[in-house]
């Protein structure tokens, strides 16, 4: 049957977004802990530095990570 079901599609989107979500935490951690800077990550993921900051840093901070401040 060509027809499927899209229940089972938009159930495949929102798994491959739910681990799009963990490699990004993963990578950007790893950048930040080796002394990547806020506009560095966003650079490489093509968003703002303000939304890479507001996604990630309370998680970071929770996890120890020392974050780079400007000056």
């Amino acid at each position: 049957m060509s027809n499927k079901d899209p229940a089972d599609a938009l159930a495949a989107v929102a798994a491959l977004r739910r681990l799009a979500d963990q490699i990004e935490d993963a990578a950007v951690e790893q950048a930040m802990r080796s002394g990547w800077g806020w506009p560095q990550v966003a650079e490489a993921l093509g968003i703002t530095r303000q939304a890479v900051y507001k996604k990630h840093a309370k998680r970071l901070i929770a996890a120890g990570v020392t974050l780079r401040r400007r000056g």
